[in-house]
């Protein structure tokens, strides 16, 4: 079948480069993975009353609300609240982008698909994922 020992070296030695190559991927996908889990998002409102953290998957996981809200109206402190859970979720993204540049490369197609892929989840212009159900 081969012509050749050194055509069969050759494919061998291609063989083995593709092999480690996928399991480097592997490993850059695993460490991704595992940094992203960790990943939280923080915003505070411009008046400093409302400040909104979200978890990796961009959902509310504190809410503090400086007492000085008392002073205003229950609509205004809330849609003090959404904004600044549509910034969080803009700085969790940001984090998240970060984080895949800096894992997998900025110019990974990879990368690309997994932050548009965020991106189409957190953006901060479409709403809290919540309200899309």
């Amino acid at each position: 079948m081969w012509a050749d020992e050194a055509a069969l070296d050759a494919a061998g030695r291609r063989l083995d480069e593709w092999e480690s190559g996928l399991a480097a991927q592997a490993a850059r996908a695993r460490d991704l993975a595992a940094r992203t889990q960790a990943l939280t998002g923080i915003a505070r409102s411009d008046d400093g009353l409302v400040e909104v953290t979200v978890d990796a998957a961009g959902l509310l996981a504190d809410l503090r609300l400086d007492e000085r809200t008392r002073r205003h109206s229950a609509a205004h402190t809330a849609r003090q609240v959404v904004a600044t859970a549509r910034a969080a979720r803009a700085d969790l993204l940001r984090r998240l982008t970060e984080a895949t540049a800096e894992t997998l490369g900025a110019d990974d197609p990879a990368a690309r698909a997994i932050v548009d892929s965020h991106r189409r989840r957190l953006d901060p212009d479409q709403g809290p994922p919540d309200a899309r159900r």
